[in-house]
């Protein structure tokens, strides 16, 4: 329309002009200057655009991550995720994520931009290569586990405590339109279920036995105990007691009426259907296509293209190293028997069972204010974010983990939460608080996790993404700070440090025991209480999450060595100019990054300081 518009214009001047003519000659009319053509972006905006599109359509497909950042603009949406037109929108926006990548000239990027440029790339062709068959038949038709189903944490998310904030009427009303929306999601597991028993790709009898017993607990809490109740327990202020009666009523319908008949279905067809069909076999080995996805899982969590063989063998390694230095403890202590016969002491002994819950919560905020007391001598870079310490909830503490984190928002108005497991007490030994301290809280996941989701500088990929290998590589790496920290000091609680170490280096073992070489649930759980003074509940957990989740757990031992690698040879090659505090900055300024990209990162670190 604007050129019509032009060409009419330029038209009746000249009309004008020719008029004009036999009267007093005049110069023609100037046709009106064309508007200059828009510049093409340059490599770094191309790259930041796409970015910015990318993070965009990626909350719309995934509403959840929306909300767990704090962005309520889906809050009213759970998201369709086990469909096979979900699985083909995820596949589209990672080929054409690709295709735009490739067409931006890496060269012409900053040093900054190339290093987002590698992390995007590298996330992109992994996660579209486990979009695509056969990898998505082997794991489609499995929806849901004891570990990460959605009737694992949707409940906490939806408690009045979790991601979902219940300050306004509209979050009251969100929460109402997420619920009505979760018994279609549960119907659609048991639909992909089912299309696992067809093909013969199925979860193993002990992870149906443990998400059956999950449900039974949450069916178990009735109407009103139900943890989909807490919000309307209370109320904040500005919500009208007539809003909050019908508001206790609404989410009393739809946990009564929606809720529950959905779990019951699940709990039903797992029972009487999907268990009978379920395999024996605890590993993938034992799993029609399984070795293949085993490989690829390895990659993915690890970042790092490692076979399982050579992955067992440096666990067998790395355990007999921490053997040895777990003796030279048990002779410090005065311990006279034989080393297994000291973890049994350790794990029975009532004098190291925590006395009470809240004894045990004291002495975790006790332990924290110790490490806030040394930090600033390793971290020039802290987070804004609060942190807080809490029991695990009560329907999910039995398979949980002995401790876990889970972040808060970017802008600091929900805080990080470090979460401690009090289920059957007398198993959660007081020679490992400060060592889980370290991993969990600070600086462990709470520092990494908070001081990426708050750098507004980083695409939002890196702020909220990451990679397992670095995320749970950096808290094992903060555990070895024990010493530069003033904590562990006590044998006992150094103890305790090289047990949570030896764990990680038994996941090597057991993991890939479990999923390539066809070890039992029994073999597993007695290799870990061999090699470590855990308890046999903690040890079985930990076993069960291995069954569920295959290759994840390898991901912490091997993040981090590399991370010690490249202190060592940062250390190694600055001498008296290297500066820890700048060291841990440079790890954790970028985000999680893959071991490979931050191996070169610091290298490029180097060499700058070096001249």
């Amino acid at each position: 329309m604007k050129t019509n518009i032009l060409l009419i214009g330029a038209a009746a001047g000249l009309l004008s002009a020719c008029a004009a003519t036999a009267v007093e000659p005049q110069a023609p009319a100037a046709a009106p200057a064309a508007e200059p053509a828009a510049p093409r972006p340059n490599a770094s905006e191309q790259l930041s655009a796409l970015f910015k599109e990318s993070d965009e359509a990626n909350l719309r497909r995934n509403p959840l991550s929306a909300l767990f950042r704090g962005d309520m603009r889906y809050a009213g949406e759970l998201g369709d995720m086990y469909t096979e037109s979900y699985y083909a929108a995820e596949r589209r926006a990672g080929e054409e994520e690709l295709r735009r990548l490739a067409a931006i000239d890496r060269n012409a990027l900053s040093a900054t931009d190339q290093l987002a440029y590698d992390v995007f790339k590298r996330q992109t062709e992994v996660a579209l290569r486990g979009l695509q068959e056969p990898l998505l038949a082997l794991s489609a038709v499995r929806p849901i586990d004891h570990m990460t189903g959605i009737h694992t944490w949707y409940p906490d998310v939806a408690s009045g405590e979790g991601a979902a904030p219940f300050k306004t009427l509209a979050d009251y009303e969100n929460n109402l339109k997420r619920h009505r929306q979760y018994p279609a999601l549960i119907d659609k597991a048991i639909a992909r279920f089912r299309e696992g028993m067809a093909a013969g790709v199925v979860q193993p009898k002990l992870v149906v036995r443990n998400m059956i017993d999950q449900l039974d607990l949450q069916l178990k809490q009735g109407v009103e105990g139900s943890t989909f109740y807490g919000p309307v327990k209370k109320f904040p202020e500005g919500i009208a007691p007539a809003d909050q009666a019908r508001l206790r009523a609404a989410h009393a319908a739809v946990i009564r009426d929606e809720i529950r008949p959905a779990y019951s279905r699940l709990r039903d067809f797992l029972s009487s259907e999907y268990l009978p069909a379920a395999r024996e076999g605890a590993g993938l080995v034992h799993m029609k296509g399984g070795p293949l996805l085993y490989d690829y899982l390895i990659e993915q969590n690890t970042t790092l293209p490692l076979a399982a063989g050579a992955v067992h063998q440096l666990g067998l390694r790395e355990v007999a190293r921490i053997r040895s230095e777990m003796e030279s403890v048990k002779t410090k202590v005065g311990f006279k028997g034989s080393l297994a016969q000291f973890f049994e002491h350790l794990r029975t002994s009532k004098r190291y069972q925590p006395p009470s819950k809240e004894w045990l919560r004291e002495r975790y905020e006790e332990v924290g204010k110790r490490v806030d007391a040394r930090i600033g001598e390793l971290f020039a870079l802290t987070p804004k974010s609060a942190l807080e310490i809490r029991p695990v909830p009560d329907y999910r503490e039995k398979t949980d983990a002995a401790g876990s984190y889970n972040s808060g928002t970017p802008d600091g108005t929900r805080p990080g939460v470090f979460y401690y497991n009090t289920y059957d007490l007398p198993s959660r030994f007081t020679w490992g608080i400060e060592t889980l301290y370290l991993h969990e809280a600070v600086p462990g996941h709470h520092f990494q996790i908070s001081l990426a989701q708050e750098n507004e500088a980083l695409p939002n990929f890196m702020r909220f993404g990451g990679n397992t290998a670095f995320v749970e590589g950096w808290a094992l790496y903060a555990e070895t700070l024990w010493d530069e920290l003033g904590v562990e000091t006590d044998a006992l609680q150094r103890f305790g440090g090289l047990n949570d170490e030896m764990l990680r280096a038994m996941r090597l073992v057991v993991d890939t025991g479990i999923h390539a070489k066809g070890w039992s649930r029994d073999q597993a759980i007695k290799y870990m209480l061999d090699n470590s003074s855990m308890g046999k509940t903690d040890a079985t957990a930990e076993v069960e999450r291995y069954i569920a989740m295959p290759g994840q757990a390898l991901a912490y031992k091997l993040g981090q060595l590399k991370i010690l690698e490249l202190r060592a040879r940062a250390e190694k090659a600055l001498g008296s100019r290297f500066d820890i505090r700048a060291f841990h900055a440079q790890v954790l300024d970028s985000g999680a990054l893959p071991l490979t990209v931050l191996e070169a990162k610091i290298d490029r670190w180097i060499a700058a300081q070096r001249g």
